[in-house]
């Protein structure tokens, strides 16, 4: 046996997620858009709704929550993230199908924080409905006046007056705020600037509706509007929320991103990884019917070259994502932290490497709606910053490996 041998119960799921995926979710593909175009763009979209029940009568519900935040069994499927890894990566393949499973960013994150720190009122106001798909969430972390890449930047001001936290702040690319089911966000600001760098921030829980949050506009990814899920920038003016709604206590907001981060990042890279693979195939199948100079583009030496190099950094790529969910499994998240920054560079390049040859390989219809590949090179791209930008994350990567070695930079 095998490090990354399926169990039989992964092996069950992942056959008959594939079958779902076939049955209802690749032949709705234009549906979908076409009733994201009509009307309001912003309200939910129906097919998504009409799928949830057949999603969760299969058992292919909650798929994403491992047993480090979830010990008791009480929310989740209890797979492991080294089980979950290929179940994520096949609903990645289509970048709307995760919520058909209510496996979708940034709820699956958001999910986790409550599932792991959150108080049992906390989990019964907000974590019951968000597991059974009947509201949405979103994160509220990064601003447009700072490098949010480092997270010490943050200036949201979260102070608190009696038995209540009065919040200010302007935020930027809170993904699910657009969406008129988003009824809670999970913010993140200081809530003592004095303290040691890592001690100033912290995360509370904003109702949606509460006076003062305000959706100032919504933001496109390279003219995508993502809707009805969306990113948007939005301000807090004087808002007042409960002192109960503090997660985990002041100046635990660093202690509660690396928990929520970390399993974030492994899905995101799953998720690349279906694309990247769904993106191969779309080129293999375009490569053997389509001819040019007179013989088919696949019995061009480039083009097997470019289908040559994809298949050996896909499988690369799913590998290390795979090591890296077996130590969190296994060491937790962070002693995996290493591992887990490694992927989050690999995984993006990979998958906007391989979507890049596919276009090439179709011409002028990889860059347009005909095909979703313009769609999946939009969000590989995006996916190179968010959670950290690569340098962030070849740093740690650096670290590690002189901590390793036994190198201290300190002394130097």
């Amino acid at each position: 046996m095998t490090l990354f041998d399926t169990s039989p119960r992964t092996a069950d799921l992942r056959a008959r997620l594939a079958a779902f995926m076939d049955e209802y979710i690749y032949p709705n593909e234009a549906e979908f858009h076409r009733q994201v175009n009509e009307g309001n763009r912003w309200e939910h979209v129906q097919l998504i709704e009409d799928l949830k029940p057949s999603a969760r009568e299969q058992g292919l519900w909650n798929l994403f929550l491992p047993p480090a935040s979830d010990p008791d069994g009480k929310f989740g499927a209890g797979l492991t993230n080294l089980e979950y890894a290929p179940l994520c990566e096949i609903m990645g393949r289509v970048w709307w199908a995760p919520e058909v499973f209510n496996c979708n960013a940034p709820d699956t994150g958001n999910m986790e924080v409550l599932a792991r720190y959150g108080t049992p009122e906390q989990q019964e106001q907000w974590l019951v409905p968000l597991l059974n798909g009947e509201i949405r969430s979103a994160f509220s972390m990064t601003e447009p006046e700072v490098a949010s890449s480092d997270a010490t930047n943050i200036q949201a001001s979260i102070v608190q007056d009696g038995d209540e936290y009065v919040i200010n702040a302007r935020k930027w690319w809170t993904s699910g705020a657009g969406d008129p089911r988003c009824a809670v966000s999970i913010f993140m600001g200081k809530t003592d600037p004095q303290a040691e760098r890592h001690l100033q921030q912290s995360m509370i829980l904003v109702p949606m509706n509460t006076p003062g949050v305000t959706i100032d506009r919504m933001l496109t990814v390279f003219g995508y509007d993502d809707a009805p899920h969306g990113h948007a920038e939005m301000t807090f003016e004087n808002v007042r929320v409960p002192a109960s709604n503090i997660l985990l206590g002041e100046g635990r907001g660093f202690e509660i991103a690396q928990g929520r981060l970390g399993p974030g990042r492994i899905h995101h890279c799953m998720r690349l990884i279906g694309q990247a693979e769904r993106a191969l195939e779309l080129m293999v199948e375009r490569a053997a019917n389509r001819v040019a100079f007179g013989k088919p583009l696949a019995a061009h030496q480039h083009v097997r070259e470019a289908i040559a190099h994809s298949r050996m950094e896909i499988d690369q790529a799913r590998l290390l994502t795979l090591q890296a969910a077996h130590m969190m499994d296994t060491v937790g998240n962070k002693a995996a932290r290493g591992q887990i920054a490694a992927i989050k560079v690999v995984a993006p390049n990979v998958a906007l490497r391989v979507i890049d040859r596919a276009i090439q390989t179709f011409g002028g219809a990889g860059v347009s709606q005909d095909t979703p590949l313009a769609n999946m090179y939009a969000q590989a791209r995006t996916l190179r910053l968010a959670d950290g930008p690569d340098i962030v994350h070849t740093e740690t990567v650096a670290k590690e490996e002189l901590r390793r070695q036994g190198v201290d930079l300190r002394r130097r």
